[in-house]
């Protein structure tokens, strides 16, 4: 056997008769990839990290369509080798800076069988992988890749991107579900299993492999077809950490796969906070703008409606034509926008796919000629790759007109957003349209928010926040935990001056209270200079502090156990006093939200604990004492 080692990147090969491999180690040392290529099974992989195993013997390949497999041995021809040690600004994000270090191998192969070539990279936040054509044609029917797991491993799955999220053995996932995966491997080792940089491929699920409990095995939603732009997977990535919260504080992976900004002049795109206008009416758009100015709200939604019945092939998105269903009207709705932009408020518009679809070309300048912010793009199609690809040039279009987008629906990030900045948040969340309770807010957390920014439609004085789902304290930290740079704060609700007759969105009947802790809302940003995950497990409870500019923010969300929390104040600057503004739930206070509001002094060498009753919830506002 004759060992080559290239010292500088910890890439290794190692040939003889039967086996061929490579080793990728990531710059602090803590992960080891291992790729192999055996004589009669082929090309797989293994993942270690702090020494332990966390990914098994695992596959690689594909089944191509149209009888095009190739056979034949795969040999490695040859290892390109790179380093990278960077950082990266966003125009915004859940930090300003991001460190971009990696050890890269590119492994290019050779032989009858061979028709790719794979490209490593270990950060130290994890590793990724992706398959690269050289060729660039022909069709893939089914990807290979495996992820081999402990089969007694624990898992937090959800069938869809919408859809309860469980907890279940790995063993026993029977479906196909989505990622990223948030993997229990033992007490103290949790991994995410997961893909960045889906532009325009077929989206990837899991599933198990019904002879192989534990390992789980890619899905793709389609076929995908190669060519000149298609020429590559999107990155595989594998994460892990001691606690489920160090993985969410490394989500910035998934940035660090995608490609940079392509955008020049990024000026125009402004992160903020959000109301939606529940009644379709000029009154209720004038409410919300007036209401946006006294509170500090960046902008006003108009969501399905506007234009006639979304789900009507026939609805026209050039014309305001307000749905029956939905409202008696009337809605001047370039009356309000005007208005709007006089107080230096945006306005963003809802547009089915039905409308998007057929009208994309048309919608986007005439949209931007009524002065719209940006659009919401809703029920759009995602999975399969013509959809994929839609979607994305759809985001592409939008920056061509200045206008900024939310997705929503299924579709889950997987880092588009620092290509194209302009993409500003998405569903693929199960927010608070779907009433979710503390417990599952909680393990949205830890899954669904390693993929990145989630629009969750926080409501506030909607009936739901006390019938169903935990507390108002819980929907003032969920603002700050759940990070979105478009954070819609008030989804349900309505402002004074909205039409009384009116039934608002949701059922929506009474108007919002002027309550002392809206303060917490109107200062609290959308993006951060820094982010802390103090704590938390999924499902149990969350703990996660974020900075702007001096001040801390922290939002503590409590599941469905009585717990005391503790929070050490250590990311606090050591030489400053801060004044601590704390809302908490408080049975007996007069307010109608039963929110209770104290104050006090830390500093960096405190440590502060404070008791949760079950489904509720923590906001501090922290600002530095003069």
């Amino acid at each position: 056997m004759v060992l080559v080692v290239l010292s500088v990147l910890m890439v290794s090969c190692a040939n003889s008769e039967k086996k061929e491999a490579v080793v990728v180690q990531s710059p602090d040392g803590r992960y080891v990839l291992n790729f192999e290529i055996d004589a009669q099974t082929g090309p797989s992989y293994n993942i270690r990290y702090m020494d332990k195993e966390i990914i098994g013997t695992s596959g690689l390949g594909f089944e191509m369509g149209d009888g095009q497999n190739p056979e034949g041995d795969i040999q490695i021809d040859k290892v390109v080798p790179q380093e990278v040690n960077s950082s990266w600004r966003p125009v915004y994000g859940e930090k300003n800076e991001y460190p971009d270090k990696y050890r890269e191998a590119l492994i290019v192969l050779k032989g009858a069988g061979a028709f790719y070539n794979l490209r490593i990279r270990a950060y130290n936040e994890g590793v990724a992988f992706r398959y690269e054509f050289p060729k660039s044609e022909g069709k893939i029917a089914k990807e290979l890749t495996e992820f081999s797991l402990s089969p007694s491993a624990t898992a937090w799955a959800s069938l869809r991107a919408q859809s309860a999220i469980e907890k279940i053995k790995v063993s026993e996932i029977d479906s196909v579900v989505e990622r990223p995966l948030l993997v229990q491997l033992d007490q103290s080792l949790f991994t995410a299993i997961g893909e960045a940089a889906l532009v325009d491929y077929a989206r990837m699920k899991l599933t198990n492999i019904p002879d192989r409990p534990g390992t789980l095995v890619s899905q793709l939603s389609s076929e995908v077809v190669l060519g000149s732009t298609v020429n590559k997977t999107p990155w595989r990535f594998v994460m892990a950490a001691d606690n489920a919260g160090e993985l969410l504080e490394n989500n910035y992976l998934l940035l660090n796969l995608n490609e940079p900004n392509k955008i020049e002049n990024t000026s125009w795109i402004k992160p903020g906070k959000v109301i939606r206008e529940t009644t379709l009416t000029t009154q209720g758009g004038m409410a919300c703008v007036d209401f946006a100015v006294k509170h500090n709200l960046q902008y006003i939604e108009f969501d399905a409606g506007w234009y006639g019945n979304e789900y009507d092939d026939s609805s026209d998105a050039t014309t305001i034509t307000v749905d029956p269903k939905r409202s008696k009207g009337p809605l001047d709705l370039l009356g309000v926008i005007k208005y709007a932009r006089s107080k230096d408020i945006g306005v963003i518009l809802y547009v089915n796919r039905r409308a998007l679809e057929k009208q994309l070309d048309e919608v986007l300048p005439l949209l931007k000629s009524w002065g719209v912010s940006g659009i919401k793009y809703g029920f759009v199609n995602v999975g399969p790759q013509e959809w994929t690809s839609w979607l994305h040039e759809a985001v592409r279009k939008a920056a061509d007109h200045g206008l900024m987008i939310d997705v929503h629906d299924e579709y889950r990030p997987t880092g588009y957003s620092r290509t194209y900045p302009n993409f500003m948040t998405q569903e693929g969340i199960r927010g608070d349209e779907e009433s979710p309770d503390n417990m599952m807010v909680i393990k949205t957390i830890f899954t669904r928010m390693i993929a990145g920014a989630g629009d969750h439609t926080n409501c506030y004085f909607a009936p739901r926040v006390d019938e169903k789902m935990g507390s108002h304290a819980s929907q003032l930290a969920k603002a700050v935990c759940v990070y979105s740079p478009w954070q819609f704060l008030y989804w349900y609700d309505r402002p004074q001056g909205s039409k009384p007759e009116e039934e608002g969105a949701g059922g929506s009947k009474e108007f919002i209270h002027e309550v002392p802790e809206l303060a917490f809302f109107d200062a609290l940003p959308t993006v951060w200079d820094d982010t802390k995950v103090i704590g938390g497990y999924p499902g149990e409870f969350a703990i996660i502090a974020r900075k702007s500019g001096d001040d801390w923010f922290i939002g503590g969300l409590n599941g469905l156990a009585e717990r005391t929390v503790t929070i050490p104040f250590n990311f606090l600057d050591n030489d400053k006093t801060y004044g601590a503004t704390i809302y908490s739930d408080d049975a007996g206070s007069d307010s109608v939200t039963k929110v209770s509001i104290t104050n006090s002094k830390v500093t960096a060498a405190d440590v502060v604990d404070y008791k949760l009753l079950a489904k509720n919830g923590l906001a501090i506002h922290l600002k530095v004492a003069k």
